[in-house]
């Protein structure tokens, strides 16, 4: 089968090549999926997980890539709950071979089923942005109804979803990002956006999204109101709010809330931005971002 491989770690973005590889093996508890749709991570490729396997062993040539949208076409010993020929979405594991592939094998509990009248293109844009924006927001943050959130990145993958997520649970929803992307942002449902370079006009807010790091990270644990929370994606902090938490996390696989999150997007509550579709050959051509959009780019794998 075709599958793009990361073969170098130094070689960066010029390692990733369209390279036939053996079909994968469904191991206890996987299925088998036939990718029609995948997504990736920009910055993949500086993971830890990307080169190496659980005992720390070189694994490459790697498949990257770690969310997908497909059909079962095989299940492993033990599995259940899925069948064959249905139509799933989810995470891959971060230590195994990913998604960019025809076929990958993935652990039954991190796939949803997926309704037929959700395109590949648009489910495979949900699992990574979805689920962290969620996590962040509300499992670990506890962001209620009346509060103000500020969303940093509010255009791209995690924050489009975040400041939809936020509006409907009736936050007071500020943006930041570049002057570009106000009216994008705003009209996904913020209430206000401001300049990432000056996000501090904003005042303070009861909850911080962060996906940049570095300076705006810190910068956004002194905007945080008493009791509040910073949570980033972007590196553990190393400055604590004076009265209030900086949490640092990894996003999880979570089946239940897979489903709810395509549920709201067949309900026309949610919407996942979708910013190109590409074909598998030019996967590398998509990881190099030349120019930034907003939401996601897709690699479309099966016709």
């Amino acid at each position: 089968m075709q599958a793009i491989t990361a073969q170098d770690p130094s070689a960066g973005v010029g390692g990733l090549k369209l390279a036939e590889v053996p079909h994968p093996h469904a191991a206890e508890n996987d299925v088998i999926v036939r990718v029609h749709a995948a997504g990736f991570t920009p910055g993949e490729l500086e993971w830890p997980g990307t080169w190496t396997d659980r005992a720390g062993r070189d694994r490459t040539p790697s498949v990257p890539g770690h969310e997908l949208s497909g059909v079962v076409a095989e299940l492993g010993y033990g599995t259940t709950g899925l069948s064959v020929g249905q139509r799933v979405f989810g995470l891959t594991d971060w230590l195994r071979d990913g998604s960019l592939a025809e076929y990958t094998a993935v652990e039954a509990r991190n796939l949803a089923p997926l309704a037929a009248d959700i395109d590949h293109t648009v489910a495979a844009a949900l699992p990574i942005s979805g689920l962290t924006a969620w996590q962040a927001l509300f499992d670990h943050a506890s962001l209620s109804a009346g509060q103000t959130v500020l969303i940093h990145g509010a255009a791209g993958g995690v924050g489009s979803i975040a400041v939809q997520l936020a509006h409907e649970a009736g936050a007071q929803v500020i943006g930041t990002g570049r002057p570009a992307d106000r009216d994008f942002v705003l009209g996904l449902g913020a209430h206000s956006f401001v300049d990432t370079d000056s996000f501090e006009s904003a005042g303070p807010a009861d909850v911080i999204l962060d996906v940049i790091g570095g300076e705006v990270l810190e910068r956004s644990t002194k905007l945080v109101r008493p009791g509040g929370t910073v949570v980033t994606i972007a590196a553990p902090p190393e400055v604590q709010p004076a009265d209030g938490r900086a949490v640092f996390f990894v996003v999880e696989p979570d089946r239940v809330r897979l489903a709810d999150l395509a549920r709201r997007v067949r309900d026309g509550r949610l919407k996942p931005i979708v910013s190109g579709v590409r074909p598998l050959a030019e996967t590398a051509d998509a990881f190099a971002r030349r120019r930034r959009t907003p939401g996601k780019t897709i690699i479309q794998v099966a016709e």
